[in-house]
């Protein structure tokens, strides 16, 4: 890889980090680029991976001195991410790749629409969701860290959205988590590419730290906004992500 095309993944990958720690979905952004300078699939996907890791690591340290990340079921949430990653990582050759796009649309738009008509959610603390519901939010919790165990695009996003809509948590608090929990969905991704010898280190360790700073700084600006700020930003990127995803799968 020439200099020129490292200087543009780093300035891609750190706009992309600051920006994706409210809205998720950075693979559908540096994987696309990744291959267009001539990165292998298998090598992007795996190198995204690694990055990852510390783009959500770095996102997760300013949301540790408040109360954000105390909740009583964080534990169980963690756990039901690393079962749900394990099987995602042992379920990626079933799931065509080129249907990705597609299902990634579908869910962005249903995100959307769902964002759209409940005003509130997300924006107002809401109390302690039914019991029915926290079952759905727990169950839709490992299903997602399936997917996100063999394709990362779309799923803090959708994993966001879930969290608002079931488990009653507001925006800046679902942001939080989500960082927390993509901690362990993508070191397991990352194990199971380790062993097959497909990650470019060097470049997912110039990338990685990039991306750790991004996510910092990122994070540090979604406290600065208010519940309803973050929504709009979520609604608009989630919008422009699925048509953009949408037109590829279609082309």
């Amino acid at each position: 890889m020439i200099t020129s095309q490292l200087i543009s993944l780093v300035i891609i990958f750190l706009f992309t980090s600051i920006i994706g720690v409210v809205t998720g979905s950075n693979s559908l952004v540096t994987i696309p680029v990744m291959l267009e300078f001539g990165i292998s699939p298998a090598n992007a996907i795996a190198t995204n991976m690694f990055a990852l890791i510390f783009m959500s690591i770095g996102g997760t340290i300013p949301f540790l001195k408040g109360d954000l990340l105390k909740r009583q079921d964080l534990s169980l949430l963690i756990i039901l991410t690393i079962i749900g990653s394990i099987f995602g990582a042992l379920l990626v050759i079933i799931i065509p790749s080129k249907t990705m796009p597609l299902l990634i649309s579908i869910s962005m738009i249903v995100v959307t629409i769902f964002s759209v008509i409940n005003r509130d959610k997300g924006v107002e603390k809401i109390e302690k969701p039914s019991p029915t519901a926290q079952k759905i939010g727990y169950a839709l919790t490992f299903a997602l860290g399936i997917y996100g165990g063999f394709f990362s695009g779309g799923y803090v996003t959708t994993l966001t959205a879930c969290f608002i809509a079931f488990l009653n948590m507001t925006f800046m608090e679902a942001v939080a988590i989500t960082k927390v929990l993509n901690i362990f969905s993508s070191l397991i991704a990352t194990f199971i590419f380790m062993t097959q010898g497909i990650i470019d280190y060097k470049l997912g360790i110039i990338l990685g730290i990039t991306m750790f700073f991004g996510a910092i700084i990122g994070a540090k600006f979604a406290l600065k906004m208010s519940n309803l700020w973050l929504r709009r930003i979520f609604i608009i990127t989630v919008i422009f992500l699925a048509v953009r995803n949408f037109l590829k799968w279609i082309n």
